[in-house]
């Protein structure tokens, strides 16, 4: 994880700052945000993860819970399901090689580096919000909880934040997580 206190800190800011400025550069042309039509038609699809930042509600210190460099996708079908999968892109092979039977210190480093819940969604589009409901969640004490994100879409990319604070390893944060649409897997 990588904490504001880090030498690395601003850097990652840099770099975030630069990839947003290389992604939007890099969308073509003619491609414009989807404020103009239904929300719910412009999240239909896939959307590849480009970062998770969390910030700490009393210090401000921000902290990429899943690395400089992470990995996922969120999906929403036209049906009204939605699925989202966040890795760190440095999660080690489990020494067993069998998922049943990784030690201690392999489920402790396999949770704490990997985030995933599906279920339906709710688009309120007055309020231009979308609810995630859990239905399975790797978190168990997400499960049947619906949370509402606030999105904001600029083309290609898709940022969705949380709309309080939760509790992410022992102190209040908000979240901010970044997607870029997925290209077409023929």
């Amino acid at each position: 994880m990588t904490t504001a206190g880090d030498p690395k800190t601003s850097l990652v800011r840099g770099g975030l700052r630069a990839a947003g400025a290389a992604i939007a550069a890099a969308r073509p042309a003619g491609v414009t945000d989807a404020r103009g039509g239904p929300l719910r038609d412009a999240l239909i699809g896939a959307w590849q993860l480009v970062s998770c930042v969390e910030t700490d509600v009393a210090t401000g210190e921000v902290l990429l819970p899943m690395g400089e460099h992470p990995q996922g996708f969120i999906l929403y079908t036209p049906d009204g399901y939605m699925s989202a999968q966040l890795s760190a892109s440095d999660r080690r092979d489990f020494a067993s090689g069998d998922m049943y039977r990784g030690d201690r210190d392999d489920y402790v480093a396999a949770g704490v580096s990997y985030l995933a819940y599906s279920g339906p969604y709710y688009v309120d589009e007055a309020r231009r919000t979308v609810e995630h409901e859990m239905a399975v969640s790797f978190f168990p004490n997400w499960k049947g909880q619906r949370q509402l994100r606030i999105p904001q879409l600029d083309g290609d990319i898709l940022v969705l934040a949380t709309d309080r604070p939760s509790l992410f390893d022992g102190s209040l944060k908000t979240a901010r997580v970044t997607w870029r649409r997925a290209t077409a897997n023929p």
